[in-house]
C-alpha cells in the first residue's frame, strides 16, 4: 500500500471511530483511561526496551543532550505518565455539557451544548508522554486522534499506541480512535495535511520551524503558537523581594520551555534599586543579560540588546532587560514584541494591575505570579494538549474544554417563525 492510500485509510478509520466515540459514555471512557494506566505499568519492561531502540538512534544521531531527555522512558516516566491518565480519568467528561440556556419570547428555549471537534491530528517531536497525554485528553473529549511523531520516537510511540489500542478493544472502543501514522517517510506528513475531508483540526507541537511548515502546508484549520516571547513587568510599586523570586523561578527554573520569561520590563523608578540586586541573583545562575541603554547605565557589564533581541525566544539561561518610563510604554512594548504567549506584572498597585490585565492582549495574563504557570496541569485543566496563541477557537492552555466546541439546542412546543 502506498503512502497516500495509507494516510486516507487511516484518516477514513478515524472518522469512523469519532462518530462511535461522541457518543460513548463517561464510565467506558474513564474505565478505558484507568485500564490504560495499569497497561502501561504492567509493560514497562517491553516500553523500556523499545524506547532503547530509539534511544540509540538519537545517540548515533548526535542528538542532543535535551533531546535525549526528552526521549528517554524510565520507570519514574511510564509512573507518571499513568498518573496523568488517571488524573483525567477524574476530570469532568465535557461532552453533552449544556453551558447556557435561556428562553425566547415565543416560548422556544435555546441552549448551547458541548460536542466533540471530531478528529485531530497531532504532529510533534520527541516527547513518547505527548503520544499518551493525547490520546486521552482526545478519547475523554470524545474526538478520534491521529498522531504523527518525530521519527526519533518511532518504537516508542508505536509501543505506547499498540498498547492503548488494546484497552480499546476491551471496553468496545474501536482502535482507530487512537492512531499512529506508522511510518517516518515525510510524505505522510504531507498528506495528513491534505485530509481536510477526514479530520478536522491539526495541532503541531514543536519548534518554530515545524509549525511554520505546517501552517504553510496545511489545507485543515491549525491551532498553534509559534513560539512564547513571555515578559514580566516589574512595576514601581512591586515588593522587591517577591519580585526577586518570581523572576528567577520564571527565567531559570526550566529556561528552555514556552513560558520561561525572555524579556524583563522594570519601572525606572525602581530600576537603579532593583536590578543591581536581581542582576547578581542572575549571575549566580548563569544568565548572560542584554540591556538596553538605561539598563546598560546601571549595569555597565552586561551585552547591549539590539532590536532583534526583543523579538527573539530564547528558550536559554540569556534575558533581555528593558527600563522603561511607565506601565503605557510597559504594554506597549509588549504589543510590539510579544508572542500572544503569557505576561506577568509584579506590582502592588490594584489599578495597575486592572490595566495590565484589561490591556495586555496575550493568552495568559498574570499578577504577582511566575510566567512558568502558563501551563494546562497547572492552571487546573488537568493536562493540556498544546498552547495556542490563535484566538479561533482557542486561546492559551488547551484542555478537555477546548477540544469540544458547542451546538445549539432548541426546545420548542409547536412555535412556528411568522
Amino acid at each position: 500500500m502506498d503512502i497516500r492510500t495509507q494516510v486516507i485509510d487511516i484518516a477514513k478509520n478515524g472518522r469512523i471511530a469519532a462518530n462511535i466515540l461522541a457518543r460513548t459514555s463517561s464510565e467506558v471512557k474513564d474505565r478505558a483511561l484507568l485500564e490504560m494506566a495499569e497497561k502501561l505499568i504492567e509493560r514497562e519492561a517491553y516500553l523500556i526496551e523499545e524506547n532503547e531502540k530509539d534511544l540509540a538512534y538519537a545517540r548515533e544521531k548526535d542528538l542532543s543532550g535535551a533531546m535525549i531527555d526528552r526521549l528517554t522512558l524510565s520507570a519514574s516516566t511510564i509512573g507518571g505518565i499513568a498518573e496523568g491518565l488517571e488524573e483525567i480519568a477524574a476530570l469532568p467528561d465535557p461532552v453533552g455539557k449544556v453551558t447556557s440556556m435561556w428562553k425566547r419570547p415565543n416560548g422556544l428555549l435555546v441552549g448551547r451544548m458541548r460536542i466533540p471537534l471530531g478528529v485531530i491530528g497531532i504532529i510533534y517531536e520527541s516527547r513518547p508522554n505527548v503520544t499518551v497525554d493525547a490520546a486521552a485528553l482526545c478519547m475523554k473529549s470524545g474526538n478520534a486522534v491521529i498522531m504523527r511523531g518525530g521519527s526519533e520516537a518511532i518504537h516508542s510511540n508505536l509501543a505506547i499506541a499498540g498498547i492503548l489500542q488494546e484497552v480499546l478493544r476491551t471496553v468496545g472502543i474501536p482502535e482507530a480512535a487512537i492512531q499512529i501514522i506508522p511510518t517516518t517517510d515525510r510524505q505522510a506528513v504531507n498528506e495528513m495535511l491534505s485530509c481536510e475531508e477526514h479530520i478536522d483540526l491539526i495541532i503541531p507541537r514543536g519548534g518554530e520551524e515545524l509549525i511554520r511548515a505546517v501552517v504553510k502546508q496545511s489545507k485543515i484549520p491549525v491551532l498553534k503558537h509559534y513560539k512564547g516571547v513571555c515578559h514580566i513587568f516589574v512595576d514601581a510599586s512591586a515588593d522587591p523581594d517577591m519580585a526577586t523570586g518570581i523572576c528567577m523561578n520564571a527565567k531559570t527554573q526550566r529556561p528552555g520551555v514556552c513560558n520561561a520569561m525572555e524579556t524583563l520590563l522594570v519601572h525606572k523608578d525602581i530600576a537603579a534599586q532593583f536590578l543591581p540586586v536581581m542582576a547578581e541573583e542572575f549571575k549566580k545562575a548563569g544568565v548572560t543579560m542584554k540591556g538596553c541603554g538605561k539598563t546598560r547605565a546601571i549595569l555597565p557589564g552586561i551585552e547591549e540588546a539590539t532590536e532583534d533581541d526583543w523579538y527573539e525566544e530564547y528558550l536559554d539561561l540569556i534575558l533581555a532587560i528593558r527600563v522603561v518610563d511607565d506601565i503605557d510604554e510597559a504594554i506597549a512594548h509588549i504589543e510590539k514584541y510579544g508572542s500572544l504567549h503569557t505576561e506577568s506584572i509584579l506590582t502592588e498597585s490594584y489599578k495597575n494591575s486592572q490595566r495590565f490585565l484589561n490591556e495586555v492582549n496575550s493568552s495568559t495574563v498574570m499578577v504577582n505570579a511566575s510566567t512558568r504557570f502558563s501551563d494546562g496541569f497547572e492552571l487546573g485543566l488537568g493536562a493540556e494538549i498544546g498552547i495556542s496563541t490563535t484566538k479561533l477557537h482557542a486561546f492559551g492552555p488547551m484542555g478537555l474544554e477546548e477540544l469540544t466546541t458547542t451546538k445549539f439546542i432548541i426546545h420548542g412546543d409547536g412555535q412556528l417563525r411568522t
